[in-house]
């Protein structure tokens, strides 16, 4: 039986153009071979699994290529590229810094960096992981690395930049790897599929690719790992049982029930996902991220952010239709706030369930506040019914008023207009002849029922489908603020006048120095203002209380402000700018004061520093 060697190694990049996602960085190494712009120091540095190693052995080996390509790529025929490819190249040396980080190691390195290469032009230092060198290993490679010999050439590579110590990245020419995106990870590994004779799902592809985060090397690993367990024809299912992923499929059956506001299907399939032994958290944000995905179909301009394959962009590009915007981004919000509480949750099953059935409450919410159904209440019908019962019934009829006599000459003087009374304040009930109770007069109309609740503000009703106690209470206030006496305008000096009151009560003494420093103008109920520096707006800014002051006290509910920096509101320095006197010039000076200086100086034949 064949060995097996790996795909991160049997299909390790041996050219710049075969390294995956890295263009940027190709082109540059190339470029400046091509112009023998060639620095003696290089750092490459960025996440795992990107490609630092392998482009600096790339680099190396094409250095000392004896026939290397008109594109400057390395031959991989010439006795150096062999003698490379074997491990066998003495002018190359590679340094694992992770083990080998003290100052001996450095000391040896530079040892070898005494003598020139006996074939081939440059001798190349690659150093690994260099950050993990010591202190005082950096100290001592600091000057071989700041004045190397023509001949040599260091190529560092890290994943931790932010411990390299400054002095270091002074010397080096720095190149940023960036994370690979699943959409190249998938073209590879489509290629390699095609080298191998193996059938892969686009859609499963992907997963691998997501799962990765952007390191094709881990993109290998589990690519290895799904042909041991799937073989030679590799299917959706069969990534997202390896890899333990939950099904793209419940998130589009839990939008469906959310979407028409079941709450019974929501729960059911969330209990299907637990059995599954998935847990919560990771639910939770899958539905986020599903959210996420139906916002992105939604606008053609940013479709490009979907990460998917073909088959689950139609499905997604389907249901995106049917959510809009508001539903998806309240979902996206309350989402949110469930992994944010998440970990503080006793009951966590509890806590998950009580925001999907806020989820499956959000459509009604918007029925309400678009007025598309009523509110829960007593309707109109049943409140007809309810008055023809209370006036037709004999027992339920309300009691008469027994009859006052009232002075004939009040009647006399206040003749109030006839009016009809409604039907409802008839008395149907049988008179028995004699009944002294009885009046010919109609009965006073009684008092008008209440009237039932009006329509739910849509806005308030956004609050409740979110259930946030604080946003509920900043929307009563601003209704109230609504009620009362509104302008249109803002006057300035009321402006002014207010300002100066808010400032002088105000108890921070950096606010106040930034209120004070304000220049003030108005257009409507626009407030402009203009300050001196990006301090001074900072200050305005986060002065707690100010916008609401100026909105009570100048009845301008919807009063806005604008802050911009104006350099030329600076003061201008009127002090002038003080002379540094020399030593002779202090000694010049001092012997004007006092004589006897000049005779101590010629005693001791001193002279002053000019």
């Amino acid at each position: 039986m064949a060995k097996f060697v790996v795909s991160a190694l049997k299909y390790r990049p041996v050219r710049f153009d075969e390294v995956v996602g890295q263009e940027h960085v190709s082109r540059t190494l190339k470029n400046a071979l091509q112009t023998d712009h060639l620095a003696h120091a290089f750092l490459f540095c960025g996440p795992r699994g990107v490609g630092k190693t392998t482009c600096a052995r790339i680099l190396a080996k094409v250095l000392n290529c004896h026939n290397p390509t008109a594109d400057f790529e390395p031959c991989n025929t010439c006795g150096s590229c062999q003698a490379f490819n074997d491990n066998a190249s003495f002018n190359i040396t590679e340094l694992d810094a992770a083990s080998n980080n003290s100052v001996e190691h450095i000391r040896a390195l530079i040892e070898q960096v005494r003598f020139a290469p006996q074939q081939g032009k440059y001798k190349v230092f690659i150093i690994d992981e260099v950050h993990m060198l010591s202190q005082a290993a950096f100290n001592a490679f600091l000057k071989t690395l700041e004045e190397p010999p023509e001949y040599a050439i260091f190529i560092l590579a890290t994943t931790e930049k932010h411990k390299i110590i400054p002095t270091i990245l002074s010397r080096c020419q720095i190149f940023d790897f960036k994370r690979i995106q699943p959409g190249d990870v998938v073209d590879h590994l489509l290629d390699i599929c095609a080298r191998e004779e193996i059938t892969a799902d686009p859609d499963a592809l992907h997963i691998i690719g997501q799962k990765a985060d952007g390191a094709l090397r881990d993109a290998l690993s589990i690519f290895d790992r799904i042909v041991s367990f799937a073989g030679r024809e590799i299917s959706y299912e069969d990534v997202i049982t390896n890899l333990n992923v939950l099904d793209y499929d419940y998130y589009f059956r839990v939008f469906d029930a959310l979407l028409t506001g079941d709450r019974g299907e929501t729960l059911l399939l969330f209990d299907d996902v637990l059995s599954k032994g998935f847990d919560a958290e990771l639910f939770i944000n899958g539905v986020a991220e599903h959210a996420r995905n139906l916002l992105v179909c939604r606008d053609p301009a940013t479709l490009a952010l979907l990460e998917t394959g073909e088959k689950l962009r139609g499905r997604y590009h389907e249901q995106s239709r049917l959510a809009p915007a508001d539903f998806l981004l309240t979902i996206i919000n309350l989402a949110n706030d469930c992994d944010l509480h998440y970990k503080q949750a006793r009951n966590k099953r509890l806590h998950v369930e009580l925001f999907l059935l806020k989820m499956a409450s959000v459509p009604r919410a918007f029925q309400l506040a678009e007025g598309q159904i009523q509110p829960p209440s007593v309707t109109a019908p049943e409140k007809k019914t309810a008055d023809a019962n209370a006036v037709t019934s004999p027992t339920t009829a309300p009691p008469r008023p027994a009859k006052t006599e009232e002075p004939a000459a009040v009647a006399e003087e206040e003749e109030p207009t006839p009016t009809v009374p409604p039907a409802a304040t008839v008395d149907p009930s049988p008179v028995a002849p004699g009944d002294s109770t009885h009046d010919a007069t109609p009965l006073p109309p009684p008092a008008a029922d209440p009237a039932p609740p009006g329509p739910v503000h849509p806005k308030k009703i956004r609050k409740l489908a979110t259930a946030d106690p604080a946003a509920l209470l900043r929307e009563v206030k601003q209704q109230a603020a609504e009620t009362e006496e509104t302008v249109e305008r803002v006057h300035l000096p009321e402006l002014q006048a207010a300002w100066t009151e808010f400032t002088e009560a105000h108890n921070k003494l950096t606010s106040q120095l930034s209120l004070r420093t304000a220049v003030l103008a108005v257009e409507g109920i626009n407030v402009r203002v203009r300050v001196p520096s990006e301090r001074n707006k900072t200050g305005v800014l986060v002065t707690e209380g100010l916008v609401e002051y100026l909105r009570e006290q100048l009845r301008a509910p919807q009063l806005t402000m604008h802050v911009t920096v104006d350099p030329d509101l600076k003061p201008t320095a009127t002090k002038p700018m003080k002379k540094t006197l020399t030593s002779k010039e202090k000694f010049l000076a001092m012997r004007a004061d006092n004589p006897a200086l000049e005779e101590l100086r010629k005693r001791f034949d001193l002279r002053p520093d000019e």
